[in-house]
């Protein structure tokens, strides 16, 4: 079973049960709150019994602050206060996080043979009690609201996951993997161009050294991955999401040349070159050169621009965005117009030209992603694009719903179309590997809030996670992990190579 994640897990067991085991093997020491661990904080040692009620004043305000902060919150006492875990229940509540607990279902015999081996062992009548007051409290949990109830018996591997929160009360938290729905009825996956699966989007670069050698180093590793492709932002200057205004961002298409010769399999674009920084001619001469060199690994990411001061700092001007939104239509018309067969004059909706001559042709279609999720930009993608790319959060799957339905609507088959999405993941080991890149990347932002907005997570979990956005009828995921530098990161990624089949 896989447990939500952040949330509010309470244990209930007797001593002996293996609680402190069962937690420790699972989360990090810091998300442990332990009354045993408070009484030898407060007191003498963990045995210290007179120190428990200042142990427990302890343990309210740690579990209380940590619940406040959205953040996971193990609570490893007996359980059996039913006052207390009231309490515990509505502080989660509060926070809007899950509310687990986890019974220890030990057999009575193996509690009563590790408590014998104890240095200081429980006394039998107080562990008889306990054995007794957890049944009862196992019957107790089911009436109290729990999101979730886990019995653990035998050691039963539950392990945290990274699961949706449901409305509290609401019963068990749905997982991650569904991401809320079952798969949209009749899409499969886009099938024009192997473009289908995880590709890395490269965004950072390094300030010092051989940049072709990193690249290549990186591509390298992005094959050794079995990830499908690599995709570059198109920015003159590196946009504040990503670094400083000074960090360096290269010219993508002269840099997706040089990955066309140190690459065999991978699929190459751009996500997204906006239509405001070369003409539609231009980019695709460069795409066709691409696709040509690259033996048909082209793709091209197109948008209508939003960033007013690189456009500025280079002397290009900036369009409305109603008049943007207008070069996106005529620019993917024009270029398609040049990629089709033949050297024949084109009349069409928006563009007209005395002939179509560009060679070299590109080898095999050259698939366009349109960036942007407003409702114009759908629109565009459903009518001339091969594909729409939007943010992986639940606002932007429902603008995939809604693009889908589009493409349905322009007649088109919704099978052969790409919908994609831009994910931006922290990629960790394990939970303690997880976490403290949280902390070197979040800045000045809530670490609970961070680490949900980036999926925190090993990369396992993330695999899980992007298998359902492929089951929802996601055909392709850019990732472009948070504090990706090495080639070793992106080795790391293998495991969600397999999310998309």
């Amino acid at each position: 079973m896989t447990l939500p994640d952040p949330a509010l897990v309470v244990l209930v067991g007797a001593s002996g049960s293996g609680k402190s085991t069962w937690a420790t093997e699972r989360y990090r020491a810091a998300e442990v709150v332990s009354s045993d661990a408070l009484r030898a904080v407060v007191g003498s040692g963990e045995q210290d019994l007179d120190a428990s009620v200042d142990a427990f004043a302890v343990l309210e305000q740690v579990v209380a602050a940590r619940l406040g902060r959205g953040l996971t919150t193990v609570v490893d006492t007996l359980g059996t206060d039913a006052a207390r875990r009231r309490r515990w229940l509505e502080g989660a509540r509060a926070a809007g996080l899950p509310a687990v607990a986890v019974v220890l279902d030990t057999p009575a015999a193996v509690c009563r043979s590790r408590n014998a081996a104890r240095d200081r062992p429980v006394p039998a009548r107080v562990l008889t009690n306990q054995l007794a007051s957890v049944a009862t409290a196992t019957d107790e949990l089911q009436a109290e609201g729990w999101d979730l109830v886990s019995l653990v018996t035998g050691g039963a591997p539950t392990e945290p996951g990274r699961l949706s929160r449901n409305t509290p009360g609401s019963g068990q938290p749905e997982a991650a993997a569904t991401v809320g729905r079952g798969p949209l009825p009749g899409v499969l996956r886009g099938q024009g161009s192997g473009l289908r699966g995880v590709v890395l989007q490269l965004s950072r670069f390094p300030a010092d050294g051989d940049l072709l050698a990193w690249l290549r180093d990186m591509a390298g590793a992005a094959e050794a991955a079995v990830l499908t492709g690599i995709a570059l932002m198109d920015h003159l200057i590196q946009i504040p999401q990503v670094g400083r205004a000074w960090d360096p961002i290269p010219e993508p298409w002269v840099t997706l040349g040089a990955l066309a010769a140190s690459t065999t399999r991978l699929q190459l674009g751009t996500l997204v070159t906006p239509v405001t920084f070369r003409e539609p001619g231009i980019t695709a001469k460069a795409a066709a050169t691409l696709s040509a060199l690259s033996g048909g690994r082209a793709f091209v990411g197109v948008g209508a621009g939003w960033w007013e001061r690189e456009h500025t700092a280079y002397g290009l001007g900036f369009p409305s965005a109603r008049e943007r939104l207008d070069a996106l239509e005529r620019g993917i018309e024009l270029m398609k117009a040049l990629w089709a067969p033949g050297t024949k004059p084109y009349a069409g909706r928006r563009v007209s030209l005395p002939e179509t001559t560009s060679y070299p042709r590109p080898v095999g279609p050259i698939p366009v992603i349109v960036g942007g999720g407003g409702a114009r930009s759908l629109r565009v993608a459903a009518r001339l694009g091969d594909g729409c790319n939007v943010p992986s959060d639940e606002a932007g799957l429902a603008k995939v719903d809604h693009y889908l339905e589009l493409v349905r609507a322009e007649g088109r088959d919704a099978s052969e179309v790409h919908a994609t999405v831009l994910d931006l993941p922290l990629v960790g080991s394990d939970r303690d590997d997880v976490w403290a890149r949280v902390e070197r990347h979040r800045g000045r932002a809530p670490a609970a809030t961070f680490a949900a907005r980036h999926h925190a997570g090993t990369a396992a979990e993330h695999a899980t996670r992007l298998a359902g956005l492929a089951a929802r009828g996601i055909t392709t995921a850019f990732v472009a992990p948070v504090g990706l530098t090495t080639p070793d990161d992106v080795l790391a990624l293998a495991p969600l190579a397999s999310a998309f089949g």
